[in-house]
């Protein structure tokens, strides 16, 4: 016996002395000029087989030893273990080699770091609820099931009763196709199985179109957990739900200003339409345009991709329910423009030669002056000033012409490669534009916005129309998804965040840019332009985001997986209209378009302000700004367009604190115009009567 131990004891000792070390080699490869395709491979010896992979890149997953799509220039970690327990931990950079590269690998950091900020969650942070994302079941489907499957299913027999306890790998039911052999499911998971329909019920026929409409229409049965299980990106880390502290900095202003002004977002409705039809445009009033042209240049700096692509991204995260908080963010963000924009005219400064500077850098300045706030008003004038032409040069500009060359150049294969002469092309027609100034801008934008919109919303209303039948199911999965949605769209809480997100980042409600274009209008009274303006969440949001998420629910796009974005939409129109994603690829060029030459003057207005008010400084940020057309069409800058874009957020910081500041004066002022405006009193277009013969 001592004998038998002995020989045991020395076989282990030498497996354990000639046992390999655990040894990871690593093979990093830079495929090319462009950004984000970096790629890591291990060779992973030694040890005891099957190794796992803990990737920092949340996108790789455990069981992968290659990691692609990397971001030249910054770290990434993976610890590498195996079946005793034995890790390896390794860091890798991958060398940025080309100008783009090392400009995206710089900037990755400082997005980041902004992210930090303007994403912070503060409930979490507090500890006021689990930001962990959890699943209390899971979903049972038809094997290999997607939106473009054609075919009819049936249940044609369950082989565990409803309640019965599963293990994962368990024969649970058989289905029965209506082209093709009958096929026995099991089951994806442990737990309590919960039967959803009864034998013989059809799951799924493409030919209903209810089926393409309904949330989770290929899913027959559920397995419960018998304790809720975190939901996790492939690389192992928990998925998380977060309430950023940005969308509640927006949301909580607009529920303020709308409560503050006495819901002037309902009550002032009409009249806003009276202003922006014309009613009582004072030839005589000072300012450069009439309200019309001021909202039209305003809502053309709103209304663009993020109408298209970023609803679609939206949908397809959080579900059909988003687009309810979609709509009840902007409604409220009607408010914050209202605010904004009354004294953004209110403290314009109109020089001898007809140029008005407006907007939140005059009204946080001289505003909070008056209340004896000088400093603070100083300093975030400034600083709203800063970010504004920073924003302007990145969201406003080079965003605008990479997005929108990215899905011209989709459509029409002419322009592939050629983004630096598509490039040149839009520069010139924005300069065309821009040279003229304000009025120039605000005749193009009064004719492009009313044109665009109708396109589109003409054509969202026919693939509407052509799936009409699918109305019921439509706004079921819509209050259905709002209230009681599945913990993979995050909840609740995580379909409420998407919406007020979406909306909140589409219509710039608080964020100030308005401002700066409506301090133009013509107008003796203030609180007239703030009126016109509430109009523009309305339209942004509550119209055209509202109509994008539609199209997507009615014709079943929302419940798509593997496209996003513009693509999404875009195939949701040609679906109903084969030559309709051609006509949207030219509405996003002139979204577009009309967003550039809009934001080019918000810049310029900002600029103006850090460096004087002469026209040679105006010529300065006009050359600029069209060279960084050129420059966004013809490079992929990934990181740095992240970075721009987030600062037009960020304007909402000192923009919202002057606000709140002076919230009361602006309700003092609305107090009084309605007053004029129940008295006649003021300014009022007369009907001219039709003379008779």
């Amino acid at each position: 016996m001592r004998k038998q131990f002995l020989s045991i004891f020395i076989m282990l000792s030498s497996v354990a002395i000639f046992a390999q070390e655990l040894t990871v080699k690593e093979t990093v490869i830079n495929p090319s000029d462009g950004i984000n395709d970096g790629q890591v491979e291990l060779e992973v010896s030694g040890g005891q087989p099957p190794y796992e992979y803990k990737w920092s890149n949340q996108s790789t997953s455990l069981d992968s030893n290659v990691a692609s799509g990397l971001t030249e220039g910054i770290d990434y970690t993976v610890t590498v273990s195996d079946a005793s327990g034995a890790t390896v931990n390794k860091t890798f950079n991958i060398e940025a080699k080309s100008i783009t590269e090392i400009f995206n690998g710089t900037m990755t950091p400082a997005v980041a770091g902004i992210e930090t900020v303007l994403f912070w969650d503060p409930f979490a942070a507090i500890g006021l609820y689990d930001p962990i994302m959890y699943a209390d079941k899971k979903m049972v489907s038809i094997p290999g099931w997607t939106t473009e499957t054609e075919n009819k299913f049936t249940l044609k027999e369950w082989l565990a009763a409803n309640g019965a306890e599963v293990k994962k790998g368990d024969p649970i039911a058989v289905i029965s196709k209506k082209n093709g052999a009958d096929e026995t499911v099991k089951a994806n998971a442990s737990g309590k199985l919960e039967h959803l329909l009864n034998e013989g019920e059809v799951i799924y026929n493409a030919n209903n179109t209810e089926h393409k409409i309904e949330t989770n229409a290929d899913v027959f049965a559920d397995i419960i957990y018998d304790e809720p299980v975190p939901l996790t990106h492939p690389n192992g880390d928990f998925q998380r739900i977060t309430i950023p502290f940005i969308v509640v900095w927006l949301i909580f202003g607009a529920a303020f200003f709308t409560i503050r002004m006495g819901f002037i977002n309902v009550r002032g409705f009409k009249h806003s339409l009276d202003l922006a039809k014309g009613k009582y445009d004072d030839p005589n009033a000072p300012g450069s345009i009439t309200h019309f042209q001021a909202l039209a240049t305003a809502v053309s700096a709103t209304v663009g991709l993020g109408n298209i692509a970023g609803v679609a991204v939206a949908v397809s995260l959080g579900g059909a329910g988003a687009t309810l908080w979609m709509i009840v963010a902007g409604l409220l963000g009607m408010s914050s423009k209202f605010v904004e924009c009354t004294l953004g005219v209110k403290y314009r400064d109109i020089l001898p030669d007809g140029r008005v500077f407006g907007g939140p850098m005059n009204y946080l300045r001289y505003g909070l002056e008056k209340k004896n706030k000088s400093g603070l008003g100083k300093v975030l004038a400034v600083l709203f000033a800063i970010l504004a032409v920073g924003a302007s040069f990145g969201g406003g500009n080079m965003f605008q012409a990479n997005q929108s060359f990215e899905i011209l150049s989709g459509q029409f294969d002419f322009l592939v490669g050629n983004g630096f002469w598509f490039g040149v092309i839009v520069a010139i027609l924005v300069g065309v534009v821009i040279i003229g100034g304000i009025n120039s801008i605000a005749k193009v934008t009064g004719k492009i916005v009313p044109f665009m919109a109708a396109v589109y919303v003409i054509g969202a209303l026919i693939v509407i129309f052509v799936n009409i039948k699918n109305i019921g199911p439509a706004f079921e999965a819509i209050i259905d998804g709002a209230f009681s949605p599945s913990a993979l769209k995050g909840g609740i809480l995580g379909v409420l965040v998407v919406g007020f997100q979406r909306a909140a980042f589409s219509n710039e409600a608080g964020v100030g840019s308005a401002a700066i274009a409506h301090s133009v209008a013509k107008t003796n009274h203030p609180p007239s332009e703030g009126f016109v303006a509430l109009l523009e969440p309305f339209i942004d949001t509550v119209v055209v985001c509202t109509l994008t998420a539609l199209v997507l629910i009615f014709t079943g796009m929302h419940e798509v997986s593997g496209v996003a974005g513009a693509e999404l939409t875009s195939t949701a129109f040609g679906s109903v209209i084969s030559w309709f994603p051609y006509v949207l690829a030219a509405a996003v060029f002139l979204f577009a378009f009309s967003t550039m030459i809009s934001w080019s003057y918000y810049g310029m207005r900002a600029w103006t302000y850090l460096f004087g008010k002469s026209t040679k400084t105006e010529f300065v940020y006009k050359i600029l700004f069209l060279f960084f057309v050129v420059v966004g069409a013809s490079v992929s800058l990934g990181a740095v367009l992240t970075f721009s874009d987030m600062m037009i957020l960020a304007m909402s910081f000192p923009n919202i604190i002057g606000l709140y500041i002076m919230s009361g004066e602006v309700r003092n002022d609305l107090r009084e115009y309605w007053r004029k405006l129940h008295n006649n009193e003021l300014f009022k277009k007369q009907k001219v009567e039709k003379k008779t013969a």
